[in-house]
């Protein structure tokens, strides 16, 4: 299946903290001998017991966890809950390093995002793969891509992925493509640029589709 490829390409079996503490049985090798990533990321949560009408939006938004290497991405992921687990209202985000994941961010401000939809309980594997893809630079045009966020409702889970360059259509739409495909994703995404949906809000239409 693609997102098993996906999985393997994004971090390969002999780079698996746990495949290497069992071959070699010596699990300070992991801490001597790390595999860095290509970029450093953090993770951020909007605790929705922390919002409110009379709070602006993204002020309760903070910063979790930054990790730089395969064996952190591992050690945080399997210590956190994943979306299904997750209250309703929460909004779990896991952007590059110094990126803040808010309209307002300058290299966000003239971006958008594309945007899976899932049954209630049913995002944690493409959550999962989507990080995998994103933090293993799978894409073509990963320095397009500026992070990604589940969204938890009670009807539903959204998984999005932000990017910088919204009028650039050639290079978003390679993006939706690939999405689909690491995912094995066969409903139709539509791609919204930030300053659509800053002034229109649900009103906001798709630019793209793919």
């Amino acid at each position: 299946m693609v997102v098993e490829d996906a999985q393997k390409s994004a971090i390969t079996e002999d780079q698996n903290p746990s495949r290497v503490a069992n071959d070699n049985n010596d699990d300070e090798d992991l801490v001597r001998n790390p595999h860095p990533l290509e970029n450093s990321w953090t993770f951020w949560f909007d605790n929705p017991s922390a919002k409110s009408k009379q709070t602006a939006w993204g002020s309760s938004i903070r910063p979790i966890y930054t990790f730089a290497t395969v064996e952190e991405f591992w050690s945080i992921y399997n210590n956190i809950h994943h979306p299904s687990k997750l209250g309703v209202g929460a909004d779990f985000h896991c952007f590059k390093h110094k990126i803040e994941p808010k309209w307002e961010d300058p290299i966000c401000a003239n971006g958008g995002k594309w945007t899976m939809t899932f049954q209630r309980g049913k995002s944690d594997t493409s959550w999962l793969y989507t990080l995998l893809a994103m933090i293993g630079e799978q894409f073509d045009h990963g320095d397009e891509i500026c992070g990604a966020v589940v969204n938890v409702r009670s009807r539903q889970e959204k998984i999005a992925i932000w990017t910088k360059n919204a009028s650039n259509e050639a290079t978003q739409v390679s993006i939706g493509k690939q999405w689909k495909e690491f995912l094995d994703y066969n409903d139709t995404i539509g791609f919204i640029f930030h300053e659509d949906a800053k002034k229109l809000d649900r009103g906001a239409k798709n630019k793209y589709v793919v």
